[in-house]
Parts: C-alpha cells; structure tokens; sequence
C-alpha cells in the first residue's frame, strides 16, 4: 500500500520514539496491537538488534513501522497513540515537534499550566452548558467516536476549585477545539480565544451565521440545524473534518503558524 510522504515523515519521529524506549515486550504488543505480529517476529534482525545493541537497530525499527503502517493506512494512528500512552512522544508531542518556524514560549499570569502533556487525539467541546446543546454535543462525541478521537466537555471535569481553570486545562490537553458560536455566549468567544492564541486547531459551528463575530467570519465554520437531521448532518460535517486535520496535522499546523491563524 503506497504511503505518502507526509505520513513518512511522521514515522521517521515515531521511530525515534521507539528506539528510545522500546522493549522487546512493546514490539510484540505494537505487532499484536495492529494484527502485524508475524511481521515483528518474523524480522530478521529486529529483535536480536535490540537485545544486542547492534548498529542496524534504528533501521530495523523503521522498516518494521513502515511496513506496519504499508499493510494497513490506519495503523498508522495504532502506532501513534500507542506511543503516546506508553511513552508521550518523548516529551513532546509528535506534531508540535515537527513544525518549522518560530516557537512562542508563554508563562500565564491567570492559569496554570497543567502537567499532563497536549493529546493528539483529544477534541474540546466549547459551547453554552444548557440543555437545549445535549443534542448538539451526542452529535460532536459521535463525531469523535467516528474519527477515533476522544471528546470531552468542561462541566465533566473537575480537577481545579475554578471552572477556567478546568476549562484552560481542558483546552491546553486538547489537539482540536470545537466551538459552539450560537446565541453569542461570551464564554465561547472567551474560550476561543484562548484555543487561537495556545496555537490549537478552532472548528466554529454554529446553528445561525449571525451568531458568528466580525472578526472569525474569514474562518470556515459548520452551520447546522438543531434536529434530528441537522444533527446528523453535523456529525458527518464534524468527522470529516476531524479525520482530515488527524491525519493532515503537521501541514495544517506549520501552514497555520505560518499565516498567524490556527483554524
């Protein structure tokens, strides 16, 4: 199966990672994990290059990952969140190690900056806490669900005595933010600033263009209609969207750093 040379790139830093800290152990469960076992024991030199040190190993454990991720495309996000739970990227996330161009190191005077690592398959949801939204977030988990990411929501977390805090740390762990534009909720817009200015990719949605502020109208946002079928239709919408800045992220980051928007 033929892979581009974006997702190539990517494996070259999953590489690293891996020959850093695996195991024997980890090799036999990342076979197992994405049904390419018999590739992992059957290398010729893999295994025994790990146990002896030898020279070849780093190029032992990229022919192996990019064999694994040849026989099968979605591998791919099986080797990479397996990394990320074992070994969390070696200490930065994979994505935010690869972009080129200026880096902007912040200390914030209001939050404080949590200890858990940024997670590339974490989605925010941002939107008004009434109940009138449940609809519209089953549609956002679904669409997570679909694009296998994780959707969490800051009334469900309560780790700090301040709800900001939460929610900043919410969004700091976050690798996409969905924001919710409609009635014009003040904390939305609040929120959405914060996801810009920490670099995260912001996905507006909204049931009412009018609800859209002046100066986020140039982003592209989802308009959707609150039921049964504007819902699903949302869901579609959203997973598409979800999957594409999955799986294009490292190019949509660096090309967003670049034009000062993170959209």
């Amino acid at each position: 199966m033929y892979v581009d040379a974006s997702t190539r790139k990517k494996v070259l830093a999953l590489k690293d990672v891996a020959v850093k800290n695996f195991t024997q152990e980890n090799w036999l469960e990342l076979g197992t994990l994405t049904g390419c076992y018999d590739i992992v024991r059957s290398h010729s030199r893999l295994l025994r290059s790990l146990s002896f040190g030898d020279d070849d190993y780093a190029g032992c454990a990229l022919e192996v990952l990019m064999r694994i991720v040849e026989q099968e495309s979605a591998n791919f996000l099986d080797i990479e969140r397996y990394i990320f739970n074992k070994f969390g990227g070696g200490g930065e996330t994979i994505s935010s190690a690869m972009i080129a161009g200026p880096k902007v190191y912040f200390q914030p005077a209001v939050f404080n900056i949590p200890s858990e690592l940024p997670d590339p398959f974490l989605v925010s949801a941002m939107m008004p806490f009434s109940g009138s939204f449940s609809g519209t977030y089953n549609a956002i988990k679904e669409a997570c669900k679909q694009s296998q990411m994780k959707c969490e929501r800051a009334d469900n977390i309560w780790k700090e005595s301040a709800v900001i805090q939460d929610i900043f740390g919410l969004i700091y762990r976050s690798f996409i933010v969905i924001c919710d534009f409609t009635g014009k909720n003040p904390n939305v817009f609040y929120e959405a600033g914060i996801a810009h200015t920490l670099g995260k990719h912001v996905i507006p949605i909204t049931q009412s263009a009018e609800d859209i502020p002046f100066d986020l109208r140039h982003h592209r946002y989802l308009q959707y209609l609150n039921n049964g079928e504007g819902l699903e239709e949302l869901t579609l919408g959203l997973s598409a969207r979800l999957k594409f800045l999955h799986i294009h992220r490292d190019e949509a980051t660096s090309h967003a750093a670049g034009r000062g928007d993170f959209d």
